[in-house]
């Protein structure tokens, strides 16, 4: 079972890319060419502004857009996400373009059990803050731009209302994009691609007052999809960014083996 190719242009490196999801057994992993890289944390080689995986010389950017639809769609295995370029394309911004395709493999395979331990997990990366909690399966994500138009907000939510995020489109402020272009990137970043927001408000009439903090949501969601299992209990993510997820989850794998079982009742 496949999905139909989506085609479109890397936000940073500007190339065209087509991509197709299938459905196969073993984890979720990204094939280009004769390689495949293994959707895995441990498998993150950078973090510029998106996610990028690696393996053998072969680099795939801007996953966790993609990642986040699949997660949310139930799949944390099953799946061959065959590519022919080095970033996925940025599409309107957004993972609403992926859930598509990911509802064209059908029914996903069976969860794996999730990821679980009886005490609180606090971890700091930089301005970034993370904290799990032991409870209800809970995502919570702040974020405070000094930026006018943007400032402090606020999104919670649990499983149910995940794919509410979908749609929330990557974001910058004008200097960062004008930064960011001086030093050779953002190449493909063009109108509908993206919201700019400059000092009299964002390119484009928003999809939800609080676009911004939903899109950092839905990173997060792509990004902890990586831990290649659900991160059962309460998720909070203070100022969160690629680099501090990807390290958040290497420091639960490397560092804080699950427990055995749930608490006892």
């Amino acid at each position: 079972m496949s999905s139909g190719a989506v085609v479109g242009v890397g936000v940073h490196s500007g190339q065209r890319c087509s991509v197709r999801l299938h459905r196969d057994d073993g984890p979720i992993r990204f094939r280009l060419g004769r390689f495949e890289v293994t959707a895995r944390a441990s498998a993150v080689v950078a973090t510029p502004r998106c996610t990028v995986l690696g393996d053998d010389g072969v680099r795939i950017a801007t996953v966790e857009h993609l990642m986040a639809a699949l997660r949310v769609g139930g799949f944390w295995s099953g799946v061959v996400v065959e590519v022919d370029g080095p970033e996925l394309p940025i599409l309107d911004g957004s993972a609403e373009p992926w859930t598509d395709g990911v509802a064209a493999l059908g029914q996903p395979p069976p969860a794996p059990p999730a990821w679980h331990r009886r005490t609180p997990v606090a971890f700091e990366h930089g301005r970034s803050r993370i904290v799990w909690r032991p409870g209800e399966d809970r995502l919570e994500v702040a974020i405070d731009y000094a930026h006018r138009a943007i400032g402090a907000q606020r999104w919670a939510g649990t499983p149910g209302s995940y794919r509410d995020v979908l749609g929330a489109r990557t974001f910058a402020t004008a200097e960062e994009v004008h930064t960011l272009r001086a030093a050779g990137g953002l190449k493909g970043a063009e109108e509908g691609r993206g919201i700019v927001f400059a000092d009299d408000g964002p390119s484009t009439p928003l999809r939800w007052p609080d676009e911004p903090v939903r899109h950092k949501a839905l990173d997060a969601l792509g990004d902890i999809a990586l831990l290649g299992r659900p991160l059962g209990g309460s998720l909070s993510i203070e100022r969160g960014s690629h680099a501090a997820h990807v390290s958040f989850m290497l420091h639960l794998s490397r560092h804080l083996p699950p427990d055995r079982g749930p608490d006892p009742t």
